[in-house]
């Protein structure tokens, strides 16, 4: 039986270059994020291609505008079957998401703060002080509060956002999961897969480390030979 909790990360340039990776990778992995940098590169014609062969998909969007584009936005998206869309966490973004994706199975995750980024790089932005663990935290539950069916943080955040009481039966997404050995490449804030399971997330994001590999396939079944003893969170 397929492990979901591994998400591949398809950050290929195109819609051929990913079909040609899942072919690759094999029916080790079922579930597969597809991009913004691969939009333009076919990204959705791939969703909806695998989508058909009975993967799950997560469309990794990140949308941010006002509420009645966001919806809009949402319930386009929604016509193709997808499993996870991304959008920003903050609550007006959250709400008019959850508004465009009613009627469909669609799950609404909110992002909290990049992975990619560490307090220097909020101070840059004007984003007001605190420790960003803290931070995280508040956003996830606001996004949890107006709705939002999970988030998206980093593993070193999962265990203090399953840890709130909004948390329960909501989903949380790990981004910047990196095994033993691999590269940090541009994230900042990592872990191990099991170490991010083990800290409350449902499901980790792995894609350079795979995609990237000499033998994806290989490197697929050594991040779910890593999961393999530890329990499931849902």
């Amino acid at each position: 039986m397929t492990d979901n909790r591994l998400i591949v990360a398809l950050d290929v340039p195109n819609a051929i270059a990913g079909m040609e990776m899942v072919q690759r990778i094999g029916p080790a992995v079922g579930f597969y994020k597809i991009g913004l940098g691969m939009l333009t590169g076919g990204g959705l014609a791939l969703a909806s291609e695998l989508k058909e062969q009975g993967h799950r998909i997560f469309l990794d969007m990140k949308l941010f505008d006002i509420g009645a584009t966001v919806e809009a936005a949402v319930r386009g998206l929604a016509q193709f079957d997808l499993d996870f869309l991304t959008v920003h966490g903050d609550p007006h973004v959250v709400r008019a998401a959850k508004q465009g994706a009613a009627g469909t199975d669609l799950k609404i995750l909110a992002v909290t703060i990049l992975t990619s980024l560490d307090r220097s790089d909020l101070d840059a932005a004007l984003i007001r002080d605190g420790a960003i663990p803290d931070l995280v935290a508040e956003r996830a539950g606001r996004a949890l509060e107006v709705g939002a069916d999970g988030v998206i943080a980093s593993p070193q955040e999962a265990a203090m956002i399953r840890a709130l009481p909004q948390s329960t039966g909501k989903l949380i997404v790990t981004p910047g999961v990196r095994p033993a050995g691999a590269g940090l490449d541009d994230q900042k804030r990592i872990a191990t897969p099991a170490d991010a399971i083990s800290n409350g997330a449902d499901h980790i994001v792995v894609g350079r480390p795979i995609w990237k590999a000499a033998d994806p396939r290989a490197a697929a079944e050594a991040v779910l030979h890593e999961l393999r003893d530890i329990p499931h969170n849902r």
